[in-house]
């Protein structure tokens, strides 16, 4: 064995998790075997994020630097939310050097820890929902506010000669969870063909962009949830809910290099048919009444009725002898959901995750410190300190849970890349790349 037998750094209490503006305390051990000539021992504290153009590659191309100081995050109130993603990552760290006289070999070691910048929803603009248009004669008081909605239109042919057309609305209760808050889907299909429409999916996607030469983009499904489809000459309403699971907060801010997003995805396959919707997910819950569509309405309130074009004659005759109500709607039912048991059993058995919430989607009564999670993969094994073997720490960490045992997304999941040349425009890009990272 050499001089130096043991040099290492520990938190004290064995924190990993700090807040912007916390001094860190700990300790630095070392244990020599000879004696050992030296100048200083240094301590610092630095911040930085790297990204690359390859998976998994640390060799990064691109790099920016939060800080390099003492030990004390009290002038780093700007430092990111630590994170780590397949093409690049958000480190901080303590770095302890032991500098020997010239011509020696200085001894290095570093303790990784993770900052928690909690994003609070309530600052992001119209998180509750946007201003309708002002009516000619404004109503006294606060302008009325619209749910997350989106809708869109699909006209086709089908039996060679006939056309039809699909009117898909979706909505949710509000724009921006937390984590353990259930996101309430509601979406309104009119079936105006006399044809079967595919099963209805929704889907919560994450798509996380590294700015590295060009922008890399990886987008993954988190969760998804299908309903059944809707007869021909129906009107049909589908009401579910999907759990948020623990995720990175949105944004990242004060990074340049990585931005992080999500979106609900409402569609059909056929005929082809989609709609997404963009949420935040935080750590400080909207701690407004959730905005939701009123009962049996597709639509914001304020908004123009849908105008049901007239069928063809033939067409008509055929909905006519069926005896189908066009506007009378039915309620679809729900055909499968990935979080109907995984999810629950991940998030009850992660050390620190928050308590299941009420079934109307609002956070739970008593609500524990914002959880943070830095991966968008698999579970990544932190430890606490020590040698007495791998013990789980008591601090607020919540790490994701692993999606490869389920059937989808990551059961079939394969990487696709595009680089280049691309003119699609960045929803497009997300639209087409459900499933893989996306160089442009």
């Amino acid at each position: 064995m050499g001089r130096v037998q043991l040099f290492e750094i520990s938190l004290s209490h064995g924190r990993v998790v700090y807040s912007p503006g916390e001094p860190l305390a700990g300790t630095v051990r070392v244990r020599l075997g000879a004696p050992l000539p030296f100048r200083a021992i240094r301590v610092t504290c630095t911040g930085s994020c790297g990204v690359s153009n390859k998976a998994n590659d640390t060799a990064w191309v691109v790099e920016e630097g939060y800080f390099n100081s003492s030990l004390s995050l009290a002038d780093k109130a700007t430092a990111p939310t630590s994170f780590e993603g397949p093409f690049g990552k958000i480190v901080h760290q303590v770095r302890a050097t032991i500098h020997t006289p010239r011509f020696s070999k200085d001894h290095k070691c570093s303790l990784v820890f993770y900052i928690l910048s909690p994003l609070n929803l309530n600052s992001i603009p119209d998180i509750e929902g946007s201003s309708l248009p002002t009516p000619a004669k404004p109503l006294p008081g606060p302008p009325p506010k619209q749910p997350n909605v989106a809708s869109a239109t699909k006209k086709f042919s089908y039996k060679l000669v006939k056309t039809g057309s699909v009117v898909l609305t979706a909505s949710t209760d509000l724009r921006g969870y937390v984590v353990g808050q259930a996101l309430q889907l509601h979406a309104d299909i009119e079936n105006q063909s006399g044809k079967d429409t595919s099963p209805v999916v929704a889907s919560l996607l994450q798509k996380v962009s590294y700015k590295a030469k060009r922008w890399i983009h990886d987008v993954r499904t988190i969760a998804e949830v299908e309903g059944a489809g809707v007869k021909a000459w129906r009107r049909a309403q589908w009401h579910e809910q999907i759990l948020v699971p623990a995720l990175p907060q949105s944004a990242l801010p004060g990074c340049s290099l990585i931005h992080i997003d999500y979106y609900l995805q409402v569609s059909l396959k056929a005929p082809e048919a989609t709609v997404t919707l963009p949420v935040f997910i935080g750590n400080i819950a909207v701690n407004h009444a959730p905005l939701s569509p009123r009962p049996g309405l597709g639509l914001p309130p304020g908004a123009p009725p849908l105008v049901v074009p007239s069928a063809p004659p033939q067409e008509e005759a055929e909905a006519a002898a069926g005896g189908l109500q066009f506007l009378d709607p039915v309620f679809l039912s729900t055909k499968s959901h990935s979080q109907q048991q995984p999810l629950l059993a991940t998030l009850s058995s992660v050390p620190g995750a928050p308590e299941p919430c009420p079934q109307d989607g609002s956070p739970a009564s008593h609500p524990l410190h914002p959880p943070l999670c830095i991966s968008t993969g698999a579970t990544v094994p932190y430890f606490a300190e020590g040698s007495r073997g791998p013990m789980p720490t008591t601090s607020t960490l919540i790490l994701p849970p692993e999606y490869s045992s389920w059937g989808y997304p990551y059961g079939e999941s394969r990487a696709r890349a595009w680089q280049g040349g691309d003119a699609r425009s960045p929803m497009q890009t997300l639209l087409s790349s459900r499933r893989g990272p996306t160089v442009l």
